[in-house]
């Protein structure tokens, strides 16, 4: 089986995360994984600590609702003696951003930050964000965005 490239296994992970799938994310998940969430100040260190975890979460596991990866696989170069060498630099560092359900009703949007080594997802900085009604003084300047 080849290899999966850093985009393939980014959104496998995304998507293993939205349906709870913890044998997909195990396989997934670098042996050093962590995952680190840094309006807590909590860090989730292993694949069994995060399927515990889960486990316990209060009221049943929230849904999430990935929408968008970003980052771009490894590049390459050639230079004016003809080495081939790799730039580096972009394509083990990917984010993606959606929204999680909670299972009180409450929506959230999600922002994680992946970094991958050796192929796998090595760490994770995950920023949860609850939605505010925008101040009143603000509209003549913005636009408002609605929601897919």
């Amino acid at each position: 089986m080849p290899q999966q490239t850093n985009e393939e296994v980014v959104r496998a992970y995304l998507a293993s995360h939205a349906v709870h799938d913890h044998v997909e994310q195990g396989r997934l998940r670098h042996p050093d994984w962590v995952s680190e969430w840094t309006q807590s100040g909590e860090r989730v260190r292993g694949h069994a600590s995060a399927v515990a975890l889960d486990a316990a979460f209060p009221g049943g596991m929230p849904l999430v609702e990935p929408h968008r990866v970003v980052g771009s696989e490894d590049r390459w170069v050639v230079t004016p003696v003809y080495t081939v060498q790799r730039i580096v630099g972009s394509g083990d560092f990917w984010w993606g951003d959606g929204h999680i359900t909670y299972p009180d009703g409450a929506r959230w949007h999600l922002v994680m930050l992946l970094e991958l080594r050796d192929g796998k997802v090595y760490r994770e900085t995950a920023y949860f964000a609850e939605p505010f009604e925008a101040p009143a003084w603000r509209a003549p300047f913005v636009e408002r965005m609605d929601e897919a």
